[in-house]
């Protein structure tokens, strides 16, 4: 790809002058992923007290890189930010110096989704995201921890203070191995509780800044412990409210589609989940496994809108190279995510909450030690403290415990390179188990191996 016009300036051009040192360096590894990465940058550049740093983009590849970087480049000598912009294709030149690093990758790209969720759907288990557990999730953790380790192995040796951000999925599955295996701090970020506050201020027609919750469990299965409008506990008014069909179940009705899922596991588990009805579909066994399901539930096949939103990414990236070249402004606005704010807290010392994703050392006592759990974590100068939750109501904490069997196998899988705990870790995911047999299990997962060789040859 040939850069022009504005785009090959704002790319090229030195970053702006300036003769301060900055006060830190955000690393941010996978910056290719251009829409999530443009929100990051406009994150941390809202707030006034980061401009004074180094954003370092990293991305193995370059033309996606060129494009975030010439975005960057472009926000700030818009602004006069003293922001100074780097990019690298290499990791560890990236890693000198930092003091945050936010990964954000997906490694084996749109072809290896193909697979995670085409090859299950042969043998009848269609999965909404295939991200998090089942076997997509599986292997997408297979994929994933190594990588996730190498750049733990070398922050280690060239920035062992700094702080890892993970936004990768599956989270905890990553999360987990980080923490067993690896002396790096780290913290995984999601936006599903954001974004599920937001949904249940609505349902109640309550002013998002009157609402107020206590979130723990699990990433992408946490629950609202408490949820309160104007310190009032407003379950009562939502289970009210959810009595209207026609307020959650189709898209005319629901701004984030069809909510059936989470309303019917919240009626019937007592308390509403983190992640959306499609995503939490595919973490028990109740909801996929007749085609009748689908309908009533309003559920999709993401498979078959892969080649639907891939071109929808190209698109993406076709109408952001028009933007950078163009001399409209970069609007700095904030959004929800957390990785900035945790920043903000740690340079400025002015504290925040954020729901953060750590080792559960005795926070939820009825979830297994050591394994990864979404709980309130205050930040300030001290860095992230979790907050101790206890016992979860313990119907929640079972539902949670079928999705940590799974992770843990995972984790070991990862490690020891074994198609054996794969195989046994996908037998214990919820889905999978109510469709298919052992046997079918065990064929699907070789098939996966076969058509996924490239990144896990040395499994055995």
């Amino acid at each position: 790809m040939k850069y022009h016009g504005l785009l090959a300036y704002f790319y090229k051009q030195n970053t702006t002058s300036y003769t301060m040192t900055p006060k830190f360096k955000v690393v941010l590894i996978g910056a290719g992923s251009h829409v999530f990465a443009k929100k990051l940058i406009t994150d941390i550049l809202s707030y006034p007290e980061l401009r004074k740093s180094t954003i370092c983009l990293m991305d193995l590849d370059e033309d996606r890189l060129q494009l975030i970087t010439a975005f960057a480049k472009k926000t700030v000598s818009q602004y006069g930010f003293p922001t100074r912009i780097e990019s690298t294709t290499d990791r560890r030149t990236a890693l000198n110096g930092a003091n945050y690093v936010i990964v954000s990758i997906r490694v084996g790209g749109h072809s290896t989704r193909l697979h995670d969720l085409g090859i299950p759907a042969k043998y009848g288990v269609k999965q909404a995201v295939g991200d998090t557990i089942g076997p997509g999730g599986v292997f997408y953790g297979l994929r994933h921890v190594p990588v996730l380790l190498d750049i733990c192995h070398d922050m280690d040796q060239i920035c062992p203070n700094a702080l890892l951000i993970n936004y990768t999925n599956p989270m905890a599955i990553l999360n987990w191995a980080m923490n067993d295996y690896t002396n790096i701090k780290n913290v995984g970020l999601c936006h599903s509780v954001q974004s599920t506050s937001s949904d249940l201020a609505k349902y109640i027609q309550a002013p998002y800044h009157e609402i107020s919750y206590r979130v723990a469990g699990i990433n992408h299965m946490a629950w609202f412990l408490e949820f309160k409008w104007n310190n009032k506990d407003a379950y009562p008014l939502l289970k009210e409210r959810l009595e209207d069909p026609t307020l959650y179940s189709n898209e005319n009705a629901h701004w984030a589609g069809p909510d059936n899922v989470r309303v019917k596991i919240f009626k019937t588990f007592g308390y509403f989940n983190t992640e959306s009805s499609q995503h939490m579909s595919e973490y028990v066994p109740y909801f996929r496994k007749k085609e009748s399901h689908f309908e009533n539930y309003n559920l999709e096949y993401a498979f078959l809108h892969g080649e639907e939103d891939y071109q929808k990414r190209l698109k993406q990236e076709e109408e952001m190279r028009i933007f950078v070249a163009s001399p409209d402004k970069v609007i700095i606005d904030r959004s929800d995510e957390f990785a900035a704010k945790i920043i903000h807290s740690i340079e400025t010392g002015i504290p925040s909450r954020i729901n953060g994703n750590v080792k559960n050392n005795g926070l939820i006592t009825n979830l297994p030690r050591g394994c990864s759990v979404e709980v309130p974590c205050l930040v300030d100068k001290s860095g992230i403290q979790p907050t101790r939750i206890g016992k979860l109501p313990p119907q929640c904490a079972g539902l949670n415990r079928t999705n940590i069997n799974v992770q843990e196998l995972a984790v070991l899988a990862s490690i020891e390179k074994s198609k054996t705990l794969t195989k046994q870790a996908i037998l214990l995911d919820p889905l999978t188990s109510a469709i298919l047999s052992i046997d079918e299990t065990h064929q699907m997962v070789e098939e996966l191996f076969d058509a996924e060789s490239k990144y896990l040859m040395d499994f055995k």
